[in-house]
């Protein structure tokens, strides 16, 4: 007899970053030296600032139950951040606050989607985009791209996409797993599409929008013609080293907010009091207080990009933001290397896990199956002697 799960958790595929992360754990306990490019968390300590703000949350006692979409001095932090990074003027009835921007996004998906509705995802999307449309019986329709257009879709990609049956897109800009921003010219170009389809609502996800190098991030909300129909997602996972802390909200037209704020409250109610609290602080700070970070990563990413040019097989593109690399390594397909067939990104993966002992995410969980996810969240150290045990293996 077969345990009675449901459809709906039968139908949804594992997170294949959470198993390649457990599969390198497993290895490890087996006494493997096992170096992990596989998680999207940064390696730096939460900053002092931030951890002193939640230390005296502590001790002036916040222990209550908070409210369901976030305590009013945190959504109004929130709408001065919109305001002085993104030029959007929300206001504190617009924002709900989550326990992380994933629950955010499937807030978002949950009040809008209904079953036999489509959602498209430009490729290469984050993992969990899909799970969470599968979720909600939505239908997710992939636009390819590639590593030659820096993974951007075109508009009339878009154009060709769209049927009487979309009901949402959802644009990650910078992109995990491909580091690609779009430039405002070109989400406004996206954006004179979806302006003949007014029925088609725009989940924005910023996560990563203070990671970023040579190009600033727009926010697709700020086209005037979008505002009333885009959700803008962000947290403070990335930028700030918070991912533990579990916090993220969005910014939407108000009827969508007070949507979010109904279903949060039969699923988790209101997030952590304490990493709430923390929060103002840190949506408060000047971004340049975390700029140590970001220029961290880029110098990394140099690192990383130069290696990897160094390997034949490997077709690598200059990322212009978040802690990615997303080479293509097609050219490795149907060869066999140290007595291993290499059919596709996912055995390629497995490959580097098993021979080179390098953690990494293949790409076929992204909608993008010529590549592979390499996350540079790790001390230089890590990164060179993983990218010297990839060239070792292939070699």
């Amino acid at each position: 007899m077969t345990n009675p799960l449901s459809d709906r958790i039968n139908s949804l595929p594992v997170s294949q970053t959470l198993a390649m992360a457990a599969k390198a754990r497993e290895l490890r306990a087996e006494g493997k030296d096992i170096i992990g490019l596989s998680l999207g968390e940064p390696d730096f300590n939460t900053p002092d600032f931030i951890k002193d703000a939640a230390i005296e949350a502590i001790n002036q006692n916040y222990n209550s139950y908070t409210p369901v979409d976030g305590y009013a001095e945190l959504k109004e932090a929130i709408c001065t951040k919109f305001k002085r990074d993104n030029d959007l003027v929300y206001t504190p009835n617009q924002i709900v606050v989550s326990t992380g921007a994933k629950q955010s996004i499937a807030n978002i998906a949950q009040v809008l989607l209904n079953p036999g509705d489509e959602v498209i995802l430009p490729t290469p999307y984050w993992v969990s985009y899909s799970a969470i449309t599968t979720l909600c019986e939505a239908t997710y329709v992939e636009i390819p791209s590639s590593i030659d257009t820096d993974f951007k879709i075109t508009p009339a990609q878009l154009e060709a996409a769209i049927t009487p049956k979309t009901k949402m897109i959802f644009f990650n800009s910078p992109n995990n797993p491909s580091g690609t921003i779009y430039s405002e010219a070109e989400y406004r170009a996206l954006a004179a599409v979806l302006e003949k389809h007014p029925q088609i609502y725009i989940l924005s996800d910023e996560i990563y929008e203070h990671i970023n190098y040579d190009a600033k991030p727009f926010s697709f909300a700020a086209i005037e013609s979008m505002y009333d129909r885009t959700i803008t997602v962000n947290g403070l996972a990335k930028a700030f080293a918070m991912t533990g802390w579990r916090i993220g909200y969005i910014g939407a037209p108000q009827w969508i907010a007070k949507a979010c704020n109904k279903m949060q409250g039969q699923i988790t109610s209101g997030a952590n009091c304490i990493a709430q609290r923390a929060a103002i602080t840190a949506v408060l700070a000047p971004v340049n207080k975390i700029q140590y970070m970001v220029d961290e990563f880029k110098t990394r990413r140099n690192i990383v990009i130069g290696l990897l040019k160094e390997i034949d097989g490997f077709k690598v593109n200059v990322p212009e933001g978040a802690f990615y690399v997303f080479p293509d390594i097609s050219d490795f397909f149907g060869k066999t290397i140290d007595g291993v067939k290499i059919e596709n990104a996912s055995d390629f993966s497995l490959f580097l896990l098993e021979k080179a002992n390098v953690a990494t995410v293949t790409g076929d969980a992204f909608g993008s199956p010529n590549c592979i996810r390499l996350s540079y969240a790790a001390s230089e150290l890590q990164i060179r002697e993983a990218i010297k045990r990839i060239k070792e293996a292939l070699n």
